[in-house]
């Protein structure tokens, strides 16, 4: 069995970013294909499980836990579940990120 989702279907919001949730496919991981303008990112916020990202392009900050970090395009960030964490694109132009969250949905909670 598989799916394919055309991308006329998928959630996209205004500032490019795609969500897919994969509970509704029987799958267990959602991801965020990140698509932001220099200064854009979420607030500081926790998820119950693992979430890994995947730097594709552009320059970001994020903050995990009690540290900053800026990894490059190719680097891959693994947070554990619980940890407070955010980015935001610190570049002149647009942040490409891959957020695979360990869920068939996404749960998160700002602090």
């Amino acid at each position: 069995m598989f799916h394919v989702i055309p991308q006329e279907s998928q959630q996209q919001f205004k500032n490019r970013t795609i969500l897919f949730e994969g509970g509704e496919f029987g799958v267990p991981l959602s991801l965020f294909l990140i698509d932001n303008e220099p200064g854009q990112g979420p607030d500081l916020h926790v998820h119950p499980y693992a979430e890994t990202w995947i730097v594709r392009s552009g320059r970001a900050r994020f903050t995990v836990g009690e540290e900053t970090i800026e990894p490059k395009p190719g680097d891959i960030v693994v947070v554990h579940p619980n940890t407070p964490h955010c980015f935001k694109n610190i570049g002149d132009g647009r942040l490409e990120l891959t957020c695979i969250h360990a869920n068939e949905k996404v749960i998160q909670s700002f602090l």
